[in-house]
């Protein structure tokens, strides 16, 4: 059995929040006193004194877009603010532009099952040049990752190519499949990968599920992998979710848990983070402990990820609610909890280039993104 995290349990306070219309922003969303549920931040990962961390601000609800997406799963942006989004189980791509929904095109290939199907993309670095979009998503035979150029017809309408791809061979299930693609700062794609239901995957780095890799724009293993030429970047993971970089350059993921352990792990180059010996922060020599941990699933199952101004904000599945999590250095501060129960399972969250946070539900009747913005 998986050891449990030994950790502080710290006071969890929940932020309210009310919308208006869809056209106009609605009251802030603010700290409203404390909640049952607990979480835990990991003995020595609280904020340190040398310098306050951030702190959880309100949350202006801007928009909330109804313009019929089936089970989005993750969206980019182009350099004009155009909204990217997937579809899980239509397979198809949609753009967002003045708040109207368009579809780009349908990925071939994709074999939609269970929490299979067309998931992450990422926006090739040069994409003003070569107009890449990569998409991870589930075959016939395996998860993999494609390339598709975006071409824009007369009068703005976004084309999506036919795929190219680049890496394939992760294996596949009904659960566990991962799928959050996302370019670093040093150029190269990472990819977090989900132990697909074979937990002795976890743990052999030789072995694609379960990991989060790194990986040249061609699918290629990146220079300078911490296991020589050989895409894993980081083992002993069961689903990866969310992929986020902070200020000065560190990697963050969330990361789903058995029945406990949800976790937000600061990711360490040939790190193994325990998976299936261990879950949470039990302290073990060799493992490295979750910054955060949720000890109850129903609180959080957190899915895509997204850093901006010091907080890592995620959002939660079966929890039901975003999550804030403010950073200091390589340490992680209490959560807070955003509109519990008030919009259902998110899938993802990211930051526009006008600085706006969008967050994806998962709902299926239908769904919606929320158009959000931040303030100290």
């Amino acid at each position: 059995m998986p050891v449990r995290a030994v950790a502080l349990l710290l006071p969890v306070f929940l932020l309210a929040a009310c919308t208006g219309s869809p056209s106009s922003p609605g009251p802030a969303a603010t700290p409203d006193g404390p909640i049952s549920s607990s979480v835990s931040v990991s003995p020595g990962t609280g904020t340190g004194s040398a310098s306050a961390p951030a702190v959880p601000g309100k949350l202006d609800v801007q928009q909330k877009l109804d313009v019929g997406l089936q089970l989005p799963w993750s969206v980019v942006f182009l350099p004009d603010g155009t909204a990217v989004i997937s579809e899980r189980d239509s397979a198809q791509v949609k753009s967002i532009r003045d708040g109207r929904a368009t579809t780009m095109g349908e990925v071939a290939g994709v074999e939609p099952g269970g929490e299979g199907g067309l998931l992450g993309l990422a926006l090739s670095p040069g994409f003003t040049t070569d107009r890449w979009l990569y998409a991870y998503f589930t075959s016939a035979t395996d998860n993999r990752i494609a390339r598709m150029r975006l071409s824009e017809e007369p009068g703005g309408k976004l084309i999506l190519g036919g795929p190219e791809v680049v890496f394939s061979g992760i294996s596949k299930a009904s659960t566990h499949n991962g799928g959050r693609i996302r370019f670093g700062p040093d150029g190269f794609l990472y990819v977090g990968t989900g132990d697909s239901q074979r937990r002795e995957q976890p743990q052999d780095t030789n072995a694609l599920g379960g990991k989060i890799l790194r990986l040249t724009p061609e699918g290629r293993p990146a220079p300078g992998n911490p296991f020589g030429d050989n895409p894993v970047y980081s083992y002993g993971h069961r689903n990866v979710q969310g992929l986020a970089w902070d200020s000065e350059g560190r990697l963050w993921a969330s990361e789903f848990g058995p029945d406990v352990d949800d976790e937000l792990n600061l990711i360490t180059p040939g790190g193994n983070y325990g998976w299936p010996t261990v879950t949470g922060a039990p302290g073990r020599n060799g493992l490295i402990d979750a910054k955060v941990v949720w000890p109850s699933t129903a609180d959080a199952s957190p899915s895509g990820l997204e850093i901006a101004d010091g907080m890592a904000y995620t959002g939660a599945l079966r929890g039901q609610r975003l999550w804030a999590v403010p950073l200091n250095g390589d340490k992680a501060g209490t959560p807070v909890a955003y509109f519990t129960g008030e919009y259902g399972r998110l899938r993802d969250v990211a930051r526009a280039p006008d600085g706006t946070l969008w967050v994806l539900s998962n709902n299926r009747n239908p769904d919606f993104a929320l158009i959000l913005r931040p303030h100290p």
